[in-house]
């Protein structure tokens, strides 16, 4: 029996916590597939939502006896490592072990796979694809890195005839060490561009964009690839490996921005938008071509997108009055920081941008990478960078001296703060009178209280 099959499929999930595992895990509990887990760790909202659904494993920790050779399916999360024990059973019990993606890919074979890869914009263009679809009533199942209006779930699979996946280059699971979206075999892909990013996995820019080469080398002849024309790396690496392939090209569509408001437009027709960017005008021209190929015109997309809000924490409005914003953005690579405050920058002109951003990810606090940033924060009229002694430690880095991040991001006016009451103490002295402040974090700032900031804006 296969996964997708219609007799009660049997599914364990090993580290059914994570953020995606677990949303993957109550998609196949609603298919009616007999859904068991374990974890060592499950933190909100994770557990509230298998408690919710009845399948929050009765107790932590790892229990090799659950293993049983009845199981159809083992779904290896990311963070269970290699001697776990009840994957040592399975392999054991020679039970069929499935890393995320490559499950997502047996519950798909039958269906039009449409993968969004690339070093940015992924989500946001996903989620741009998903609610036309949605609003156009179109059924489909998805797979997308954040929480998006309207859809209860990230993760959802059901006997749809199509799928959209947020195709995610970071390895797949402890026993596979490829890249997600080597897994997907779309019919039909975006690739939004290449910008080197987790140099853990990827020490060099070449391995890193070899990655996107064999995605692009091992799709199906004949099938279709949108993509960004605009960025060379990716155009030259497309002339080269796609020509088995139909591709399209897409750039950045007409616009013009009234008031603080950005007007697209496609063809005879326009909409008036909710998301702002250059960035984000490319997602949605990618967005639109995918949905050209599933036959939706150039009217209905624009009636449909005119009331997307955009995904969480990508250019999230947190307060807003007359005369000032709060954005918080999940920017954290070098490339999307200075797409962020490009954006934010064209959209309010008039507006002084305080724009801070926090060092979180192994690669933007690794001394090496620093250079990546440079003048990536040029545009901000007060530019801030923000770390943590806390994180250092726990991805084992030497301290960072705050003229190294200087002259990383080549900007002397760089303020670096990384003591979270000081950031906290220079939010609340700056002035917000005609001016935007834009948070730029995958992380939290260790907990910044942002109702504080809100309130200064009133």
């Amino acid at each position: 029996m296969h996964p997708g099959s219609s007799n009660m499929t049997k599914v364990h999930f090993i580290a059914i916590g994570g953020s995606v595992m677990h949303q993957l895990a109550i998609a196949l509990h609603k298919k009616g597939y007999q859904v068991t887990g374990s974890d060592d760790e499950i933190f909100e909202p994770a557990a509230s939502n298998l408690a919710q659904e009845g399948i929050l494993p009765p107790a932590i920790g790892w229990f090799p006896d659950r293993i049983t050779p009845q199981l159809d399916a083992i779904i290896l999360g990311m963070h269970a490592r290699a001697d776990n024990p009840e994957l040592l059973q399975a392999q054991a019990l020679g039970l069929k072990i499935y890393s995320f993606p490559e499950y997502i890919y047996q519950e798909s074979k039958n269906k039009l796979r449409i993968a969004i890869g690339g070093s940015h914009g992924k989500t946001t263009t996903t989620a741009m694809i998903m609610h036309v679809l949605h609003q156009v009533g179109k059924a489909f199942d998805y797979l997308v890195g954040a929480r998006l209006e309207g859809f209860a779930q990230s993760v959802n699979i059901t006997d749809a005839p199509l799928i959209v996946c947020e195709a995610d280059e970071y390895p797949a699971s402890t026993l596979e060490k490829r890249p997600k979206f080597h897994f997907l075999h779309p019919q039909l892909a975006v690739l939004t561009g290449i910008a080197w990013d987790h140099i853990n996995v990827f020490p060099t820019f070449d391995i890193y964009k070899e990655q996107f080469a064999i995605f692009i080398r091992t799709m199906e002849a004949g099938g279709t690839l949108i993509y960004n024309n605009a960025d060379e790396t990716l155009r030259q690496l497309v002339e080269v490996e796609g020509l088995h392939l139909k591709l399209v090209p897409y750039n950045t569509p007409i616009h013009m921005i009234r008031d603080g408001v950005t007007r697209i437009f496609f063809e005879e027709g326009y909409a008036d938008l909710q998301v702002f960017g250059e960035h984000n005008l490319l997602n949605m021209h990618a967005a639109k071509l995918v949905c050209n190929e599933l036959g939706i015109n150039d009217e209905t997309f624009l009636g449909a997108i005119a009331s997307f809000t955009g995904a969480a924490k990508r250019l999230e409005v947190v307060e807003k009055t007359a005369q000032s914003v709060i954005y918080r953005d999940f920017a954290h690579a070098p490339s999307k920081v200075k797409a962020t405050i490009q954006a934010t920058q064209h959209q309010f002109p008039d507006r002084k941008l305080i724009a801070v951003l926090e060092l979180h990810t192994y690669s933007s606090l690794n001394k090496d990478f620093l250079g990546e940033y440079a003048g990536a924060m040029d545009k901000a009229d007060v530019p801030v960078v923000y770390f943590s002694k806390h994180a250092l430690e726990l991805k084992r880095l030497p301290d960072l001296d705050p003229a190294l991040i200087k002259a990383g991001f080549h900007n002397e006016r760089l303020v670096v703060i990384s003591d979270k009451a000081a950031l906290q103490t220079f939010l609340d002295a700056q002035s917000y009178k005609n001016a935007n402040l834009l948070l730029m974090s995958s992380g939290t700032y260790d907990g910044l209280d942002i109702a504080a900031l809100k309130n200064k804006l009133h």
